[in-house]
């Protein structure tokens, strides 16, 4: 065998290595999950007739590519939008992303929002952003026409502290460790914690989730929206739920949180 024959077949074989180790890591990539189980599907027709108001929220990255920021909701008007503060600000409340850089998608249409009507959960006196201030609130400048129907207005009211129930997550969004664009997973919320100075609650909850996926809704078995989710602790280690140390935060709709989405369907334009 020649020389060149031999560099050929070195060469061959380090690039299906090579090939083989990149395709070995996106399946690590794609199989990732906050826990062992992850039962997170494709989110299709039907669940889109369902859960009306999915939608996404999509910015400009500093390198000015477009990009799937988290999930974000039409909620109980064709202009009003809510989804998680923390995609504006950080944990201290300083500014991270201009409003003026992201778009409200759904529905295959993009609509702009009007950067002065942000509102979020954290009071004027607030140090930093806590899970149950983690909302926020925008107008469209555009309302969504009459054939993209908002989601109904939310209420958590006949959940009780402490009690945990069946819920199925929607993340319009997807999340960045799975291939695919939309989720829906049949979950559990374990416990309701005692409310706070907003009277809003937080659920612990062991629905997976993965960067992106900020924002997803948890709707109970009646098809109600209940909670946002927000964070979740120790992202992608796949351990086991944990109700102290390993879980899944979401906010119910409650609180200084409904409170603020009814005086925003009711004031008009």
């Amino acid at each position: 065998m020649t020389d060149p024959m031999v560099r050929r077949l070195i060469g061959a074989s380090l690039l299906w290595l090579l090939i083989a180790s990149f395709e070995n890591l996106n399946a690590q990539i794609v199989d990732i999950a906050l826990y062992p189980q992850d039962g997170r599907r494709l989110m299709n027709e039907a669940d889109a007739a369902r859960f009306a108001g999915a939608g996404v929220l999509m910015c400009y990255s500093d390198y000015g590519t477009l990009e799937r920021g988290a999930a974000a909701w039409l909620i109980g008007s064709h202009d009003l939008v809510v989804l998680n503060a923390h995609n504006f600000v950080d944990r201290n409340l300083i500014p991270t992303h201009a409003v003026g850089d992201c778009f409200f998608r759904i529905a295959g249409g993009d609509y702009y929002f009007d950067a002065d009507s942000l509102r979020i959960g954290a009071s004027v006196e607030s140090k930093g952003l806590h899970i149950t201030d983690d909302w926020a609130l925008l107008r469209l400048i555009q309302p969504t026409p009459e054939g993209v129907k908002p989601q109904p207005l939310p209420d958590a009211s006949d959940i009780a502290t402490g009690s945990g129930m069946t819920v199925t997550m929607v993340s319009p969004a997807g999340h960045s460790n799975t291939r695919l664009p939309a989720t829906v997973e049949a979950c559990a919320i374990h416990r309701i914690d005692e409310p706070t100075e907003s009277h809003v609650r937080r659920a612990r909850h062991d629905c997976n989730d993965g960067y992106g996926g900020s924002g997803s809704g948890l709707f109970s078995e009646d098809g109600r929206l209940i909670a946002l989710h927000s964070a979740s602790l120790d992202m992608n280690r796949m351990r086991p739920f944990d109700i102290e140390a390993h879980y899944g935060s979401a906010i119910l709709f409650e609180g200084d949180l409904a409170k603020a989405i009814w005086e925003a369907v009711e004031k008009p334009r």
